[in-house]
């Protein structure tokens, strides 16, 4: 390696006037091994620039070649893999990553170190190095540039600088030096031992003059015995603060003393902490009940096998519990009573779930069996009744008919129901007064779902809209109270709500803690309901199992007469959600419309997406005006009923996105449509739909919609404008094109009074054509111009007068323009317009009353 250094240095770095320091052996990472040196270099000039330097052999191999270089100050992280393990492999990162693979992890760690030194020395930013020894990172030895020889031979490796003894060339300051030396000395080159004598006696005298320099210096030497003396006093003090430290010591001693007297006593207190804790293990090892079998006796499955094998294993093990032999005195003990309280609760609560689970078996399941068929019958009536009276079908008076029989036939297998009911319960008289009062109740209810099919066609005789609205929230409206009388009467009825309010329970934390004496027992504390509030819910989904599927029938059935009745259920279903939400989230009545509400939310968005494909699947008529695009009335529709819908909605976020969706589409689809037109102008459409937008949310002030009605304010502006501009060009032609080409001269740089000197702008020529528009052929252009403007725009819009009149200040402001333009092109020529602003505003007056 040596010898490649000298190489590099000779035949590279010393004609670039730099400096080999270090230089390792390597090759790229992952890819086809091709050998080349890292080289670090400083340059020998100031200011110092410090590069490392890619070089590799030719390919001939005889001969080195200098590939690529870069700045240190662009290296930003050194990366070495590995601090601990030996790793060849390191990354440098400049503008981009580099990684390469030294040969050895000697020679890599040799150049990284050097790479850290002169980061310390020349850097002001210094090099994030990562994954580097922390030995590796030495501080670089402070030595000038000067007591670093140069050459070839000298470089900079591990930790050290090594400076090789061998031959140096002289630079060009010191050659100057000793040609000067031997200039002076006559003898240098022709008696040496002579010269090398006077060097030596010149050496001496110089040594001289040093020693005596030294010792003039008495006042360092006064400052030097001063230092030493303050030194002396610091060592008086440290001795003193010794012996202060030696008396603390001391009364240590005596402490220890008094700490070896207590042992007895720690002894006889760790004797009785043994048997505290021996009594402690008695208790916890015979009084303590695993969480499992606390879990299985609160919530074990006694419907399944492995859930009554769990049930039956835990009450083994509470039995043994509540039976354990007390020895004497623990019975007063506080902690005791709390577990055999806690004991006897678990056992009332497993009791309770086992009857009311033997209940269910025996009595729910008749009842849930019955009451479901019963049901399903009614409420597909009811539905069937709603169905006919949203559709108005012919077959109404017929299914009319037929309702008194099937509600005689209801109340019938209703009261058999009681009956049975009854007989179930038979043995117990306050049940039978609690099943009959209930029951009464319930068939009150369920017999007003058959009212709808006396209802007289007076008193839905409204807009469709409006009467499925009121078929709808009377069908909701009939259903909630019916579920929640059952629900009532269930709980009461299968004594499901007995046992909240029994003193003696604990709480289901306590329950589930575990240990034994963790927590003390709270008296009177309601046990959770969870379980039977699932209990009552899933009876109910077996009773009432058709209700789901009957609304979201009736749901189609209504999304399928008007898309836009999905307004009107999104709004009730969400009050009626909400409702029953607020008296029980959990309830089968809160559940059951929380679905059927997430099917009329998809409806909803259906309804906003159909409207938006429908404004792009727009066509219009080649042969006739545009007018106002049929999305855009139809937006107007949905908005009016929308705001009437859903005013003091629960739900008005839904609305407000589906607000902004649509006039997205309405805007994006009006310009596709004025593109493609070819009847009516562009600006034309564009004019009168945004007009039409802009007036209807400025009716019905919809908040969300602000920045929306200000864009179509400004389009409606902006194009009424440019249609105004690009009609009035056509009944003055002429003129328009007269003064177009004296404002080209002006702008070429002719000044304006000397634009009649041109031939063809000239007097004679502006008279010429002033002449071709007298009064009455500008008047016969403007009727024209009117003729044309009415046969663009629509009647529904009205907004011929709006345009005419945006014409006639804009044909003024034309006419004021080329006043101006003859005044100051042609002044003193006496020449005027054929007819006046007051004659304009006749002409424009009279036509307007015309038409």
């Amino acid at each position: 390696m040596t010898a490649i250094k000298h190489a590099l240095q000779r035949d590279i770095f010393t004609p670039n006037d730099e400096r080999l320091l270090s230089i390792v052996n390597v090759c790229k990472a992952g890819k086809k091994k091709k050998n080349c040196f890292l080289c670090a270099t400083v340059t020998t000039e100031r200011p110092v620039q410090v590069k490392m330097v890619k070089v590799k052999k030719s390919d001939k191999g005889d001969f080195y070649k200098r590939q690529i270089a870069w700045l240190l100050r662009d290296l930003a992280v050194v990366d070495a893999k590995d601090a601990i393990k030996e790793n060849p492999e390191f990354d440098l990162h400049f503008e981009k990553i580099y990684k390469w693979v030294a040969s050895s992890t000697a020679e890599k760690n040799a150049f990284i170190s050097c790479i850290w030194k002169l980061n310390q020395r020349y850097l002001r930013k210094k090099i994030d190095f990562v994954n580097v020894s922390s030995q590796l990172l030495e501080e670089l030895p402070k030595v000038t540039e000067e007591s670093v020889p140069s050459g070839e031979n000298q470089s900079v490796t591990g930790g050290d600088e090594e400076v090789v003894d061998v031959y140096q060339e002289l630079n060009a300051r010191e050659e100057q030096d000793i040609e000067i030396m031997m200039e002076g000395c006559e003898c240098a080159i022709s008696n040496a031992e002579a010269f090398a004598e006077r060097l030596s006696r010149e050496l001496q005298v110089l040594d001289g003059a040093n020693i005596q320099s030294i010792m003039a210096s008495e006042k360092q030497v006064n400052i030097l015995m001063k230092l030493l003396d303050e030194a002396l006093k610091e060592v008086d003090q440290i001795e003193l603060k010794l012996s202060s430290y030696e008396e603390m010591l001391q009364s240590v001693k005596e402490q220890m003393d008094q700490i070896s007297e207590s042992n007895h006593l720690i002894h006889l207190s760790n004797t009785n902490n043994v048997k505290l804790l021996s009594e402690i293990e008695f208790l916890v090892n015979h009084m303590d009940l695993a969480k499992g079998h606390i879990k299985a006796l609160q919530e074990g499955d006694l419907a399944s096998s492995r859930g009554i094998e769990a049930c039956t294993n835990a009450a083994d093990a509470l039995l043994q519990c509540m039976n354990v032999a007390l020895r004497p005195g623990h019975d007063m003990l506080l902690a005791v009573k709390q577990q055999q309280q806690r004991f006897s609760d678990l056992r009332e609560q497993f009791a309770r779930r086992l009857a009311s689970h033997l209940n269910n078996v025996f009595v729910q399941q008749n009842y849930m069996d019955y009451l479901s068929r019963l049901y399903e019958r009614e409420i597909k009536d009811f539905f069937e009744v709603a169905k006919i009276k949203m559709t108005g079908t012919t077959k109404e008076s017929k299914k009319f008919a037929t309702l008194p029989r099937k509600e005689s036939a209801v109340k019938q297998e209703t009261e058999s129901l009681h009956g049975s009911s009854g007989k179930l319960t038979g043995s117990t008289s306050s049940l039978n007064k609690l099943s009959v009062q209930s029951s009464g109740n319930r068939r009150s209810q369920s017999s007003s779902l058959l009212d709808m099919g006396n209802m007289s066609a007076s008193d839905l005789d409204v807009a469709d809209r409006t009467k499925f609205d009121k078929i709808f929230e009377q069908v909701l409206s009939e259903l909630e109270p019916l579920c929640l009388a059952e629900q009532d009467f269930i709980s009461k009825f299968f004594k499901l709500q007995q046992h909240q309010s029994m003193p003696g329970t604990m709480t289901e934390a306590e329950d589930l803690d575990g240990g034994p004496f963790s927590r003390q027992h709270n008296a009177g504390v309601p046990l959770p309901v969870s379980s039977e509030k699932d209990m009552i819910r899933q009876m109910m989904i077996k009773i009432f199992r058709c209700i789901e599927p009957e609304l979201n029938n009736l749901i189609a059935l209504g999304d399928k007469i008007d898309s836009f009745n999905s307004l009107y259920m999104l709004v009730k279903m969400s009050h009626h959600v909400w409702t029953a939400q607020n008296v029980d989230p959990a309830s089968f009545l809160s559940t059951t419309l929380g679905n059927v509400l997430v099917t009329v939310k998809r409806n909803f968005d259906k309804c906003i997406s159909n409207q938006i494909r429908q404004m792009e699947e727009v066509k219009i008529s080649k042969k006739s005006k545009v007018g106002i695009l049929p999305f855009v009335a139809e937006f107007e529709e949905f908005a009016g009923l929308a705001e009437s819908i859903f005013k003091n909605a629960e739900r008005r976020g839904d609305l407000d996105k589906a607000y902004t969706k649509l006039i997205r589409g309405v805007f994006v689809n009006v310009e596709k449509v004025a593109n493609e037109s070819q009847k009516t102008p562009r600006d034309v459409v564009m004019m009168e739909n945004f007009h039409h937008i802009f007036a209807t949310l400025s009716r019905l002030k919809i908040s969300c919609l602000e920045a929306e009605k200000k864009e179509a304010k400004q389009k409606y502006t902006d194009h009424l404008q440019s249609y105004v501009i690009y009609s009035l060009g056509q009944p003055l032609e002429k003129l328009n094109h007269f003064f177009e080409g004296v404002e080209a001269r002006v702008a070429q740089g002719i000044r304006e009074e000397e634009v009649s000197y041109q031939l063809a702008f000239n007097k004679q020529e502006l008279r010429k054509v002033i002449k071709e528009y007298p009064g009455k052929e500008v008047k016969k252009g403007l009727d024209n111009l009117y003729k044309k403007v009415d046969k663009h725009l629509c009647e529904e819009e009205n907004l011929l007068q709006v345009v005419w009149h945006s014409m006639q200040d804009e044909f003024i402001r034309q006419y004021k323009h080329f006043e101006g333009l003859i005044a100051r092109c042609y002044p003193g020529s006496g020449v005027t317009m054929e007819f006046t602003i007051q004659d304009i505003l006749d002409y424009c007056s009279s036509i307007a009353q015309s038409h």
